[in-house]
């Protein structure tokens, strides 16, 4: 058996999960901002207590490894790497698009689609300012185009459009909606980032023993930090 800690913080979202052999049995999450550095342990420790296990059974730990959130990257990361450390156990880091992507496929019978165009997957992160992280990806979730900071407009899937119906969803999508109006684009709302949707990825890569190096890990950040002045700063 293998018990695998999931984390996700590359969004406002905070989640931890617990999976057995690919299966979610226990996790905690919260959409209340970023304070992730403040709930991300005590969500650990949760779903551990949920789960039934201690520390101790963990067989590995997969973090989000972007892109996202600067911060909220450094966080899950960090702590999933010092878990690592402590246990002497692997860790998995997975494409934060990759997850999105691989939950909407698993449940695209949920969703009324033409039957006539085949579905193309489009998950968007926000990249702040009016850039989102997207990629492209079929319906079974494998990624057909790299994941790019982009900035949409209503000619960004033009060529896409006349041939395929194009999911886009993520909490970057709702930045596109205004201009993304054309009738071979749908907006599904009620998808977003969660540890819930590691699992399947996770044990996958604990199967093939695609292992990070804990040492020299470092997050997916795509772009560059830029530091940005309070507009009430004073001095």
């Amino acid at each position: 058996m293998a018990f695998i800690l999931l984390i996700e913080t590359a969004t406002e979202s905070c989640s931890a999960a617990i999976s057995l052999e690919g299966k979610i049995i226990s996790f905690r999450e919260s959409s209340g901002g970023y304070n992730h550095s403040e709930k991300l342990t005590l969500f650990i420790d949760e779903a551990m207590d949920m789960a039934g296990i201690d520390s101790s059974k963990l067989d590995a730990v997969c973090v989000s490894r972007g892109p996202g959130s600067y911060t909220g990257l450094r966080i899950g990361v960090s702590a999933a790497k010092g878990i690592c450390y402590a246990l002497g156990v692997p860790l998995i880091a997975i494409s934060t698009l990759d997850c999105l992507a691989s939950h909407l496929a698993d449940s695209l019978g949920d969703y009324n689609l033409p039957a006539e165009k085949p579905v193309l997957l489009c998950p968007m992160l926000d990249a702040r300012r009016m850039e989102v992280y997207t990629a492209i990806y079929n319906h079974k979730g494998e990624k057909m185009s790299n994941i790019e900071a982009k900035i949409i407009d209503g000619d960004s899937f033009e060529d896409l459009i006349k041939e395929h119906e194009i999911l886009i969803f993520g909490n970057g999508a709702e930045k596109c909606m205004s201009t993304l109006t054309s009738p071979g684009i749908q907006f599904i709302k009620e998808v977003e980032v969660s540890a819930r949707f590691m699992s399947q990825l996770a044990y996958q890569r604990y199967q093939e023993k695609i292992f990070e190096d804990v040492a020299y890990f470092e997050p997916f950040y795509l772009k560059d930090f830029i530091a940005t002045i309070p507009k009430n700063k004073i001095f």
